[in-house]
C-alpha cells in the first residue's frame, strides 16, 4: 500500500469534530468551496487527515491586526 492509500479517511463528523464545528456548518463550507478538500467515494464524503491540515494551516493567522485574505 502507498502512502497516499495508507491514510484512513476521516468522516465529517470526525473532521467537524476536530475543528470545533458543527457538521452542518462543514457541509455548508464544503458546498460554498470553503472548506478542505474532500473525496466523494459514491454517496460517501470522506477527508483525508493530510487535506484537513493542510486546510487549519492554511487558515493560521499571526495578528488580528492584518487584514484577512479571502479564500
Amino acid at each position: 500500500m502507498n502512502q497516499s492509500t495508507s491514510q484512513r479517511l476521516l468522516n465529517e463528523w470526525q473532521v467537524a469534530d476536530s475543528c470545533s464545528i458543527s457538521v452542518l456548518t462543514l457541509r455548508k463550507w464544503r458546498s460554498e468551496g470553503r472548506g478542505p478538500r474532500y473525496v466523494k467515494i459514491g454517496a460517501l464524503v470522506r477527508y483525508r487527515p493530510d487535506d484537513v491540515d493542510a486546510w487549519i494551516q492554511s487558515h493560521a493567522s499571526q495578528s488580528t491586526a492584518l487584514p484577512e485574505v479571502a479564500q
